[in-house]
């Protein structure tokens, strides 16, 4: 009975450990920020977008379509009742709400950041690595070492001795 036990306990051990991650916590936060900002881009898009492109034309760009099979009939709430309509504001309003968001990102958020990672590599002060070996330099450190083996212990002479 115990072993089952055991297994519960490994199991949700595991999907403790799993949660506590540090991946998984920054992937949540990121969710949470991610829809936060959704509905600040989704704001200016309402708000000041599409009031300028309805300068030009309606407010709404859902409203954009253009009728390719017709005759074409809306109902009073803008649902196709007849004919078959290509919704190309949707998609005209979709582009532009990822162009902000990328934009904003870019700007406000990626630029910024690498010009502190810039900044900051520039003041930490250079690491030296220590130079590695060259294939030769190794090549080099082998050979010696066989010479060496060959030699043997006591050996004091600096002359390979033949082998046949």
């Amino acid at each position: 009975m115990s072993s089952g036990s055991d297994k519960k306990t490994g199991v949700l051990g595991g999907f403790k450990a799993f949660l506590m991650r540090g991946n998984v916590i920054d992937l949540a936060v990121a969710v949470v920020i991610g829809a936060a900002f959704t509905n600040i881009v989704n704001s200016v898009v309402k708000g000041v977008i599409n009031p300028v492109v309805g300068a030009f034309g309606t407010k709404d760009l859902e409203r954009y379509a253009s009728c390719i099979k017709g005759p074409c009939v809306r109902s009073a709430t803008g649902e196709v009742t007849k004919g078959v309509y290509i919704q190309w504001g949707s998609v005209l309003s979709a582009t532009l709400t990822f162009l902000i968001t990328a934009a904003v990102v870019y700007f406000l958020m990626l630029l910024p950041m690498k010009r502190w990672q810039d900044r900051q590599a520039a003041k930490a002060p250079a690491e030296t690595k220590p130079n590695e070996p060259t294939e030769i330099e190794l090549l080099a450190q082998i050979r010696d070492t066989l010479i060496e083996q060959r030699r043997g212990p006591g050996s004091g002479s600096d002359s390979v001795p033949a082998q046949r």
